[in-house]
């Protein structure tokens, strides 16, 4: 059971080693694009290349859906990436139903586990498979296998290789699973952290707020999707890219949110009036591009302001994209 590319590596790695895919559940098509045609979730594509039953319910607590399920009978259900489970699904495979959750539980429960431990400036993180139980996130550990988080890397990039882990520890836990000697570890609820949705209203950067290496950690943490934003001329503009500098003498003579233009490349001054370097933007209607591009079809100068937009007018501005 999963929806993203996140899932994939492991629906592979499970078909690569010889395990029966009594079916593929995720969710329904969706409609995408200026013509609002209906486009399928990447799992559904992987599985449907490879001729695997996929099921796509509306509602999980669905009487049919539950009922197809034990039909179907499996041993184990997989769930990477995908919807809350009812127990009456959960609790169906005789083997029990588990979870490759993006992140080294208890820390960062919930949808959004890499952004947020990228946004909050963790320097390592991994995968986590466990028995799902009837609270989020929360059942026991069956193992965990570590990563360390680059001072510049992307929430797109560690996604990418957190994929490739979570497949990897996926494997492992399936074997042990197979051998009926399964050991487990209850989570500590004391070191439990939140990882909620990221909404649209969230990603602005409020400059006078939030220290440089805060801004860095925020850009990195919500690229390429859905993007740390700010204001310029009163357009959006999405940052996926920055790097952390020293601070200027510069610097020191500007406010939060004012820019700095040195020959081909951009700077922002944060509340600790340190700086960040921009180096890939994306103003709204243009494509995305590196700051020496920018610069030679919009013309900025040093002293420009970086807006930051109330939420409540912020929220209207979102509804209009």
């Amino acid at each position: 059971m999963g929806t993203p590319e996140f899932a994939i590596p492991s629906l592979e790695v499970l078909l690569k080693n010889g395990y029966e895919i009594c079916a593929v559940v995720t969710a329904p098509d969706e409609p995408k694009g200026r013509g609002y045609k209906l486009s399928p979730p990447p799992v559904k594509v992987f599985a449907l290349q490879n001729n695997l039953k996929v099921l796509q319910p509306q509602n999980l607590k669905d009487p049919n859906f539950i009922n197809e399920i034990k039909k179907i009978s499996p041993d184990l259900i997989v769930v990477v990436a995908f919807r809350i489970l009812p127990k009456e699904v959960f609790s169906i495979p005789p083997l029990g139903t588990i979870n490759v959750h993006a992140s080294l539980l208890p820390k960062y429960r919930g949808a959004a586990p890499i952004n947020w431990a990228i946004i909050n400036g963790e320097k390592e993180t991994g995968v986590t498979t466990f028995f799902i139980d009837e609270k989020v996130d929360a059942g026991n550990i069956i193992l965990q296998k570590k990563i360390e988080i680059g001072q510049d890397e992307t929430a797109g990039e560690l996604h990418d290789k957190l994929a490739k882990l979570g497949a990897e520890a996926l494997l492992e836990t399936v074997k042990i699973i197979q051998t009926g000697k399964v050991q487990t570890v209850k989570q500590d609820e004391s070191l439990a952290t939140p990882a909620p949705k990221i909404k649209k209203e969230m990603c602005q950067i409020n400059w006078t707020e939030m220290k440089a290496e805060h801004v860095h950690n925020f850009v990195r943490g919500l690229s390429p999707n859905p993007g740390a934003f700010t204001f310029l001329n009163g357009k959006i503009l999405k940052i996926y890219r920055t790097k952390l500098v020293e601070k200027t003498s510069e610097a020191a003579d500007l406010k939060p949110g004012q820019i700095i233009v040195d020959g081909d490349s951009i700077f922002a001054v944060c509340s600790d009036l340190k700086l960040v370097q921009i180096l890939e933007i994306q103003i709204e209607g243009k494509k995305k591009l590196k700051s020496e591009e920018f610069l030679r079809g919009y013309k900025l100068k040093t002293g420009d302001n970086f807006e930051v937009i109330e939420i409540n007018e912020l929220r209207k501005i979102l509804k209009r994209e």
